[in-house]
């Protein structure tokens, strides 16, 4: 069934503004087009749900049967935030990551866009989008900018540019396509480690490529699109949280519109939680590094940072 033009646009308005759970409901639409759209393509997302305190999780079944998770995370009455996945599994392998430890595909764009349709129909609609759940986005590329630009879509979801975030390991030639975008959209860089050595060791990605040649990317981005860009750091006990780490790491930082966003390391059963945050983090204030701390949302319910694996039960 190919739809076009003006039907289309109606269509995607239905689906993703007037958040329509039943193609009954589209009664702008002709009924013999209803008829093959509620054949061709069913509305109902098959999912279960978790609840933790400002947090749910929600793990969603495709039509292949395979398995994804998604977050919604409730900051206050006017912010929500959802984590989205862009590929079932990932194949990067990092050792901090219960999501790296399979990867089957890449999410198709309507089922990146479910995710967000999920909470937006049966919960709340987000403020925010973040592509930090399950797989690496840049490895998924034209998929996510599609979904990206229904999202950013004032006839779809209608949520501003500079509200949605992309989190990337260090994909050399996804942020150099990122650069040339014509789009608003944050730019977030999982770095972790302030050395090539360890980084290697926890990141195999990075392997490909030495924390000098991923920073000259970075500033080829600024250069261009004078927007800042967001280093994250998660801080592993004995790992990558001592002073002699904070001190190599803020060599790397003292650049404008560079800030590190610190995470707290979330359980997925090899390492375990730094208790070095404050002191870390001090230190890289006392060298001028614009430093944030994230709050932590949903570990009881596996739905924290690195602990999305399509698994729960």
């Amino acid at each position: 069934m190919k739809i076009e033009g003006y039907r289309l646009k109606q269509i995607q308005r239905l689906l993703y503004k007037d958040l329509i759970s039943n193609w009954d409901d589209a009664t702008i639409l002709p009924l013999e087009m209803r008829r093959e759209l509620k054949e061709s393509f069913p509305l109902e997302i098959k999912h279960r749900i978790f609840k933790d305190k400002n947090t749910k999780k929600a793990v969603i079944e495709l039509k292949d049967g395979s398995k994804i998770e998604t977050v919604l995370m409730e900051h206050d009455e006017k912010r929500a935030t959802v984590c989205v996945s862009c590929q079932v599994g990932c194949p990067l392998g990092c050792l901090f990551c219960a999501t790296g430890k399979s990867f089957k595909r890449n999410l198709e764009i309507d089922e990146i866009l479910e995710q967000v349709l999920l909470f937006s129909r049966y919960y709340r609609k987000p403020t925010n989008i973040v592509f930090m759940g399950m797989g690496e986005p840049f490895l998924n590329y034209d998929n996510v900018m599609g979904a990206i630009r229904i999202l950013n879509d004032p006839n779809c979801f209608n949520i501003g540019a500079r509200k949605i975030s992309i989190s990337t390991a260090g994909i050399i030639e996804g942020i150099k396509k990122f650069t040339n975008e014509n789009i608003q959209v944050n730019l977030s860089i999982s770095l972790h480690a302030p050395n090539d050595k360890l980084r290697r060791k926890l990141m195999p990605v990075s392997k490909s490529c030495t924390i000098k040649e991923l920073l000259e990317v970075v500033d080829e981005y600024i250069l261009k699109t004078k927007r800042r860009v967001m280093f994250e750091y998660l801080l592993i006990k004995d790992v990558n949280d001592s002073i002699e780490d904070a001190k190599q790491l803020s060599l790397l930082m003292k650049k404008p519109l560079y800030m590190v966003n610190l995470i707290p390391y979330n359980s997925t059963g090899k390492f375990k939680k730094s208790n070095n945050t404050k002191e870390f983090k001090n230190y890289l204030e006392k060298q001028g590094i614009f430093v944030t701390q994230r709050y932590e949302f949903g570990s009881k319910i596996d739905a924290a940072c690195g602990q999305l694996a399509g698994e729960s039960d």
